[in-house]
């Protein structure tokens, strides 16, 4: 019994080496699953890293609203309230002047006189044509009278009636004409004399004694010029977005640079109701008391209106607005960090900043800065906010310093 419960060593041997191969062979299958294990665990994480690698980050900013009025900053065009050119309505020479630029004038009063002899000649031959025509038509009053008389006996023909009759309203229409010209002489002998057509200052003097006169409006020939500065007219070009706000009685405050300091207050009186096609601007006038006479007419301003925002509109940074076909539109990422491109309406420009008329929320989060390459759908990883990442920067320096 105990020999066949036993075994020889040459028995043993060979279970031996069985045991040991499989052995080997179990730590052989541990390690290659180990390894595939291991790298199926790289490749995971290299994807994973590529994705996220993949991932665009974003920064996103909200839309700010803001119903508050904003200051509109504009140059203006400061022009008298009445300004003329005045030129003369006769010929001759300048025989004097009374005038000289600073002087401040009345209405009516003598600027200059001109020596006209040739008016002067005319009216004096006009005045004879006058006298001639209106005896010819007392002469024929009385022939025509007489034969009238005579045409009651029948000592005259019809005809011959008539045609005395014809004569004596041919020589009134002549010496209505004759009145009618000495008249006109008379009135362009008036024109000798030129007075101011306002009260105003004179801003120019272009004439002096023996100066030739000729009568009209033509380059070089213009005597004074006479402006009105008790109020100044301001104007001001708004651009088109603004145009609807500029309504006569919008205030606006003035700023000099030669009124350093001060302010001016002017109200907007009137509107050209109309855009310029090439600008694309609407001119306004504003109205500026001058009493004190402190400004002058040809100046340049700086106007600043109070321009009323709107409550229904919100802002957003110029840099976040994608131009594409459809329009101008703005990348918004959702709460599942998905890209969602969507149109707006673009109103004013603020320069840095933007008006949104229609098409936003205000809790909606914009992309700063959207790459041409974003599309509509694709998910992003949102980054935090400058503010936040500086405190984690400042933060983790003092970590480090307590884990040692």
């Amino acid at each position: 019994m105990a020999n066949s419960l036993s075994t020889t060593p040459e028995i043993q041997a060979p279970r031996k080496r069985h045991r040991h191969l499989w052995g080997l062979l179990v730590v052989a299958l541990i390690l290659v699953t180990w390894g595939e294990v291991h790298r199926g665990m790289a490749r995971s994480t290299l994807r994973q890293h590529t994705a996220d690698e993949a991932t665009l980050f974003v920064a996103t900013v909200a839309p700010t609203r803001s119903a508050a009025g904003e200051e509109l900053v504009l140059p203006g065009t400061v022009q008298a309230y009445s300004e003329a050119r005045i030129y003369a309505r006769t010929n001759g020479y300048l025989k004097s002047w009374s005038v000289d630029i600073g002087s401040t004038v009345k209405k009516g009063q003598l600027l200059a006189e001109i020596d006209t002899p040739e008016v002067d000649q005319q009216l004096a031959q006009a005045v004879a044509d006058l006298a001639t025509a209106r005896a010819n038509e007392a002469l024929s009053n009385t022939t025509n009278r007489r034969w009238n008389d005579l045409l009651v006996t029948e000592s005259v023909s019809k005809q011959d009636a008539d045609e005395k009759a014809g004569d004596a309203a041919a020589k009134k229409a002549i010496a209505e004409s004759a009145a009618a010209n000495v008249s006109r002489l008379r009135q362009l002998e008036s024109f000798k004399r030129v007075v101011a057509p306002f009260d105003g200052v004179i801003t120019a003097r272009n004439t002096d004694i023996g100066a030739l006169i000729n009568a009209g409006e033509s380059a070089g020939t213009e005597l004074f010029r006479l402006a009105d500065t008790h109020k100044l007219r301001i104007y001001v070009q708004i651009p088109e977005p603004y145009a609807a706000a500029a309504k006569p009685g919008l205030e606006a405050a003035l700023r000099f640079s030669e009124q350093a300091g001060k302010e001016y207050a002017a109200t907007t009186v009137r509107t050209a109701n109309a855009l310029d096609p090439v600008l694309r601007t609407l001119q306004v006038e504003l109205e500026l008391d001058n009493a004190q006479h402190e400004l002058f007419p040809g100046a340049y301003a700086e106007v600043h209106f109070n321009m009323a925002g709107s409550a229904s509109s919100v802002r957003l940074p110029a840099n976040t607005v994608l131009f594409r076909a459809p329009g101008p539109q703005v990348a918004i990422v959702d709460a599942q960090h998905r890209i969602l491109l969507r149109s707006i309406v673009q109103g004013r420009d603020f320069g840095g900043t933007i008006e949104v008329l229609s098409g936003l929320a205000p809790d909606d989060a914009v992309v700063v800065n959207p790459p041409d390459s974003i599309i509509d759908g694709m998910t992003v990883r949102v980054m935090a906010p400058p503010s936040v990442q500086a405190q984690k920067s400042a933060a983790a320096p003092k970590s480090a310093a307590k884990s040692t």
